[in-house]
């Protein structure tokens, strides 16, 4: 828990589900965080909640897709603070349904939030790292960024990116002081479902994972925590979301196999009513 006291973080997403977990518990571990969400109720009531609990956190409204909003609040952090020790670029939305059925406004959403908001937070944060000599960027991607997940294409495609950034720019960043993860999660227990958009399909299709594949989102917290501490370049969790990647640097078309049995099984289940 030292290695996060006093320290400086950013949360975006922090209002609600892994961003949340991840603001909570850097609070207990007595780090300084600032909660960046564009719902600003939701991430004034987290920073209250972790003042309120002894730790030191403030609120801040972001768009992640707007690149100066993200340059202006990390600026503004390290002005604050002397630094910014952290950057989780953690917001995302999700998109579910067939490629075939998306419409150019739906697909440029999700790629606006889940790999430019990223991207405009890692470029901000690391050219002020790389100035100040040190720092930790943890992107938020999924396991769906580690193999196919048809039904989720464009989801998919924007997490594959942030891996690929992170890993990239982790070798680059290693010389100059700045490490880079990444975070790989299975399925966390959070309202993503819920709030996703879902184009010509059933919602539920996609949340009928089994209870015990699901993790809290606390503990989800803990296990990055933790993964960032060692520095890992990739976080990945549960068991079961490491076997899947294994299983497809391994053998692709075992997971090409799984995702058209999928894929067909989604298709049978039918439309949204």
């Amino acid at each position: 828990m030292e290695g996060f006291r006093h320290k400086v973080a950013i949360v975006t997403g922090g209002a609600s589900g892994i961003g949340k977990a991840l603001c909570e518990e850097l609070g207990r571990r007595g780090a300084v965080v600032v909660v960046a969400d564009i719902h600003a109720q939701g991430a004034a009531e987290v920073a209250a909640a972790i003042s309120a609990a002894g730790a030191r956190a403030r609120p801040a409204t972001l768009d992640v897709s707007r690149a100066e909003n993200v340059r202006s609040l990390v600026r503004e952090t390290a002005a604050e603070h002397g630094r910014l020790d952290y950057m989780f670029n953690n917001a995302g939305i999700a998109l579910l349904g067939e490629v075939r059925h998306m419409s150019d406004e739906q697909w440029q959403r999700i790629l606006d939030i889940n790999l430019l908001g990223v991207l405009h937070g890692t470029l901000a944060a690391y050219s002020l790292m790389v100035g100040q000599g040190s720092g930790h960027i943890v992107n938020t991607a999924s396991h769906a960024g580690l193999h196919p997940m048809p039904g989720t294409t464009f989801y998919a495609a924007a997490k594959h990116a942030v891996v690929g950034l992170s890993t990239s720019l982790r070798a680059e960043g290693a010389d100059l002081g700045v490490k880079v993860s990444v975070i790989c999660p299975g399925p966390v227990r959070t309202a993503i479902f819920d709030q996703a958009v879902v184009v010509k399909a059933r919602r539920d299709f996609f949340s009928r994972w089994p209870s015990f594949m699901m993790v809290d989102p606390a503990k989800a917290a803990n296990v990055i925590l933790e993964g960032v501490a060692r520095n890992r370049s990739i976080i990945i969790f549960p068991l079961h979301a490491r076997i899947l990647w294994w299983l497809n640097r391994i053998h692709p078309g075992i997971l090409d196999f799984i995702g058209r049995q999928g894929f067909s099984a989604l298709r049978k289940f039918g439309s949204e009513p």
